[in-house]
């Protein structure tokens, strides 16, 4: 190996034809004169053969991981999505109790305003009532002793009445006989019926009458048969009303007929 190795080619200008080939039929073979190397072609295939079962195992296992961690990955994505929908319907949800919450507070302000309004009338109400209660006792006071006062009036009246009546009674059937006088009850309190016979010269058996009210401070004539002059009535009560001389009155009626029915 370390001295030049001989060649046909570098003995072809030197060596015959003849020469030449009876030299490479006796010459060894170029593989013949190589040395034999082991290169351990099995113990690299054996490794190779491990090495490709390894690294099989580790693509299977890299494999799965890859798959378990994508559907790792899927299935955490499906659960934020699906968390992510429950808290969109949640904030959805929220947001509409917070709309019916904000509504109910609007309302319940609304309806508190309308309270205190109420109450604001209800209040304004009640001292109007208070005053007109107090006013009504003022002036239901006031009638009373307005009352109490009339009455006693009135009691003071009945008795200058009951004692004109005692003294006219027997004045009153002086002019029955006198003046043919009968005298009616009405069916009214406080009012006699005054009925003249023989006041017609025509006719005796006419009647004229005439209503006299005694209850108030004043007498006063209602209705009259035949009609008489309001004017010439209310003269003839008005001067009875100042000499309380119930016989010239009734004289005086009398004498208004008698011209009435001439006239």
């Amino acid at each position: 190996m370390a001295g030049i190795m001989m060649t046909p080619s570098r003995f072809g200008s030197s060596l015959s034809g003849s020469q030449a080939q009876q030299y490479n039929a006796n010459a060894p073979s170029m593989a013949d004169t190589l040395p034999s190397v082991d290169f351990g072609f099995n113990d690299l295939r054996e490794r190779m053969a491990q090495f490709t079962v390894r690294f099989d195992e580790f693509i299977e296992r890299g494999r799965k991981r890859v798959l378990e961690e994508r559907n790792a990955f899927r299935m955490s994505v499906a659960e934020i999505e699906e968390t992510q929908r429950n808290r969109e319907q949640q904030i959805v949800n929220l947001e509409s109790k917070s709309t019916q919450h904000a509504d109910s507070i609007a309302k319940e302000a609304a309806e508190t305003e309308e309270m205190h309004a109420a109450i604001s009338t209800l209040t304004a109400q009640k001292e109007d009532h208070v005053t007109r209660r107090d006013n009504l006792k003022t002036e239901i006071t006031d009638l009373q002793t307005s009352i109490k006062q009339r009455r006693e009036a009135q009691s003071a009246y009945q008795r200058s009445l009951d004692a004109q009546a005692r003294h006219n009674i027997p004045e009153l059937r002086f002019w029955e006989h006198c003046l043919g006088l009968r005298i009616e009850g009405t069916g009214v309190e406080d009012c006699l019926r005054f009925v003249f016979l023989c006041v017609d010269e025509r006719d005796s058996a006419r009647e004229c009458w005439f209503e006299l009210r005694m209850g108030g401070r004043e007498y006063e004539v209602g209705g009259t048969s035949p009609k008489l002059e309001r004017e010439n009535v209310d003269e003839a009560v008005e001067k009875l009303g100042e000499t309380r001389d119930l016989g010239g009155f009734l004289k005086g009626m009398r004498s208004l007929f008698v011209q009435g029915l001439k006239g």
